[in-house]
């Protein structure tokens, strides 16, 4: 069983790609060096309808950079970002964030958070209520509307966090680090309900995280990046059935790979913040 390829080709041959990555480049001016900083220099790749795809990379390779374009916050300097075919211009309702921080209201309970897009996209009350409500059990927190976050666990912020998103119904999922911040038990029950999730809703996903464990259970195709400027040094397709077992010969044959690409890559990001010696 082949469980990587240099190709940034979609992982399923002949779908069209529902976003469609070409030579994708950003820079910026950094004004405490007084030069041009080059943050991603061409990214390559197609990332097919109802994929998870993850990412990993040494801190500061660009990995929240390329997000940001994806979902609009930040301009491109250069190549070309498509969703279905149309060029990316802004953010937009079918493309949802979670981020790490949850970034909850935390003068609205559950119930406020989750419906708070609805409210202003204005859809009707009692549509509203009854999506809300849906997803709200959907994410598994019947029983907690009235709940303010700070009355929540981190696991079930970030639950409310994934539950405003979706309710939206967005055809994209990108998401920062969004367990980094959890204990490593309800980290796992997170990914367990993340992927309940997609398998069931069979949305595209873009995950961002530093645990290569974490990239490998979840993804389709995992990426991992260079040191800055950043590139798509591979992508490792994880040829693996779920549930995964993390224990698995199979599973950690890729886990040594990916570890190997990564930690050259760290050394490499690691030597660039160190000072030059003159003898």
């Amino acid at each position: 069983m082949s469980t990587t390829s240099m190709q940034n080709q979609d992982a399923r041959a002949g779908a069209t790609p529902r976003i469609n990555c070409q030579q994708l480049k950003k820079s910026y001016f950094d004004l405490d060096s007084d030069r041009e900083v080059v943050a991603l220099d061409g990214i390559d790749i197609d990332i097919a309808d109802d994929e998870f795809l993850t990412i990993l990379g040494p801190s500061g390779c660009g990995k929240t950079t390329f997000l940001n374009i994806v979902a609009g916050f930040e301009q491109a300097s250069g190549g070309k970002l498509e969703l279905d075919g149309g060029e990316i211009r802004g953010p937009g309702p079918d493309r949802g964030v979670v981020f790490q921080e949850y970034a909850l209201f935390p003068w609205l309970d559950v119930t406020g958070n989750v419906e708070f897009g609805l409210r202003e996209r204005g859809v009707p009350a009692d549509k509203r209520r009854e999506l809300t409500r849906q997803q709200i059990a959907a994410v598994g927190l019947s029983g907690f509307e009235k709940r303010y976050p700070h009355e929540l666990s981190g696991g079930m912020r970030q639950r409310v966090a994934l539950a405003r998103v979706l309710v939206n119904d967005p055809k994209i999922l990108l998401m920062d680090e969004p367990f980094a911040a959890l204990d490593a038990q309800t980290r796992t029950l997170m990914q367990e309900e993340l992927l309940n999730v997609w398998s069931r809703d069979r949305r595209t996903v873009i995950f961002i995280t530093h645990n290569i464990e974490e990239a490998i259970f979840l993804g389709d195709r995992v990426v991992v990046m260079t040191s800055r400027p950043g590139r798509f040094k591979e992508v490792v397709s994880v040829d693996l059935p779920r549930p995964r077992d993390v224990t698995s010969k199979e599973f950690n044959e890729i886990r040594r790979h990916v570890t190997d690409l990564l930690t050259a890559e760290v050394r490499k990001a690691f030597a660039q913040t160190q000072p030059a010696h003159s003898d």
